[in-house]
């Protein structure tokens, strides 16, 4: 009995702390982001990849680690110069909406990472979706899904994935 005690209370113990560990050490759920500080003094968003180019350049580009700039608590990478020069401009007209999480997720009220290779622009704006079946569904009715996803973001935003 006491052996089965122990037991439990040692899983609970680790299921706390590996729990704590898997979260970054400060809240930024509403942003889909890696785990540490870039140069810019925030976690990398998009994996990297630049925001700018998939509207001047219709695709996803990789971006420089040397030419970065944070913007509401995420960083982000580019190409260029005059992508980066753009950004700062105006980080909204293109950082990705809901904070690059998977726009069909975001429209089931869920939080799935954004595949930048996976992603469309819809009157102006950028959204990332989880993977290509993922995409497919989205593209099915983009705005079906892109009004329940308005709907849901604002209950979920602050929300950690794992929480949804």
């Amino acid at each position: 009995m006491k052996t089965s005690k122990t037991l439990l209370a040692a899983l609970a113990l680790s299921s706390a702390l590996f729990g704590a560990a898997a979260s970054p050490a400060f809240a930024v759920n509403e942003l889909n982001t890696s785990s540490g500080l870039t140069t810019a003094g925030a976690p990398l968003a998009l994996h990297g990849f630049d925001p700018v180019a998939y509207f001047t350049e219709g695709k996803p580009v990789l971006g420089n680690s040397k030419l970065a700039a944070a913007a509401n608590g995420a960083s982000y990478y580019f190409s260029s110069q005059a992508n980066l020069d753009m950004f700062k401009a105006n980080p909204a007209k293109y950082a990705p909406q809901y904070g690059g999480y998977c726009a069909f997720g975001v429209s089931v009220a869920k939080k799935f990472d954004g595949d930048p290779n996976q992603w469309k622009i819809v009157d102006g704006k950028l959204y990332l979706n989880l993977n290509a079946d993922i995409a497919e569904k989205f593209n099915a009715d983009v705005p079906g899904n892109l009004k329940k996803a308005e709907g849901n973001w604002p209950k979920i935003q602050d929300k950690a994935p794992a929480a949804l």
